[in-house]
C-alpha cells in the first residue's frame, strides 16, 4: 500500500471561514502577531494573549470542514494516509481523518506552564486567567509560539521521508521549519503542490504545481490520485 503524506497550511482552513488574523500589514488590533503569540507576550501581556486565542477558539466552534478536508478522507480508503498540518484547528479530525499531526499545536487544547506534558482538552472556547493545571499553575494555549521549538517537526520529517506521494496544499511555504519538509521527500516520491499562488519551486521533475484553492482543487486531485494509484 502506498504511503501518502499531506502537508496542509492556512489556506486549507481559510475556505471554512477561519481567519488567520494576519492581514496585509500583519497586525491584529494594532499589535503585530508576534506580540500576541510569543513567550514574551505571554509574560508581559497575558490578558491580551488569552483574548487573542479565545477569539480564534470561539470562531473555530462556529465553522465546519470544507470540501478539501472531506476529499482527503477518501484517500484513507486506498492508501496509508498521514496528514501533517501547520493549522491549529481540528477541521481535519472533524472531517474524519484518523492520522493527523499538528506541527504548531492545537487550539482546542491547553497545557500547564510548569509541565508541558500536562495537556488538557477544552470543551469551551474561553481560557481565562486563573484556570490552573493539576499542579496549580496557569494554563496556556497549547500552541507553538514564535521563538519556540517545534517538537513535532522531527516526527514529521520521518513521515515525509517515507512518502510515496506528498501533497502540499494551502501553504505559501515561507514559514519555517515547516516549509522545509518538502525537501525531505525521497527522490522517487511524486509531489503535488496545490495553492492559488503555486509556482514551480524546484528543478525536480516530480513536483506537479496546480494553482487552485483547496476546496476546489483537492477533490479533483484526490480522485485523480485514486484512479492512478489505487491498484499499485
Amino acid at each position: 500500500m502506498k504511503k501518502i503524506v499531506v502537508l496542509t497550511g492556512a489556506g486549507m482552513s481559510a475556505e471554512s471561514g477561519i481567519s488567520t488574523f494576519r492581514d496585509a500589514n500583519g497586525l491584529w488590533r494594532n499589535h503585530r502577531i508576534e506580540e500576541v503569540a510569543s513567550p514574551i507576550a505571554w509574560a508581559n501581556h497575558m490578558d491580551l494573549v488569552l483574548e487573542f486565542y479565545n477569539i480564534r477558539r470561539k470562531q473555530l466552534f462556529e465553522v465546519k470542514p470544507n470540501a478539501g478536508h472531506i476529499a482527503l478522507l477518501k484517500l484513507e480508503n486506498y492508501f496509508d494516509t498521514q496528514i501533517v498540518t501547520q493549522n491549529v484547528d481540528d477541521l481535519h479530525e472533524r472531517a474524519g481523518s484518523k492520522k493527523v499531526l499538528h506541527l504548531h499545536g492545537e487550539l482546542k487544547k491547553a497545557r500547564s506552564t510548569v509541565d508541558e506534558h500536562l495537556v488538557y482538552e477544552l470543551n469551551h472556547w474561553e481560557l481565562k486567567k486563573g484556570d490552573l493545571c493539576e499542579k496549580g499553575s496557569q494554563l496556556r494555549p497549547h500552541i507553538v509560539w514564535f521563538g519556540e521549538a517545534v517538537p513535532a517537526f522531527s516526527e514529521a520529517v520521518i513521515m515525509v521521508q517515507q512518502a510515496d506521494i506528498l501533497i502540499v496544499v494551502g501553504t505559501s511555504l515561507v514559514v519555517y521549519p515547516a516549509a522545509s519538509l518538502m525537501d525531505y521527500a525521497p527522490e522517487h516520491a511524486e509531489i503535488y503542490y496545490l495553492d492559488p499562488q503555486a509556482n514551480q519551486l524546484s528543478a525536480r521533475t516530480n513536483i506537479h504545481c496546480r494553482a487552485a484553492r483547496a476546496g476546489e482543487g483537492l477533490p479533483l486531485l484526490v480522485d485523480q490520485i485514486i484512479e492512478r494509484y489505487k491498484t499499485s
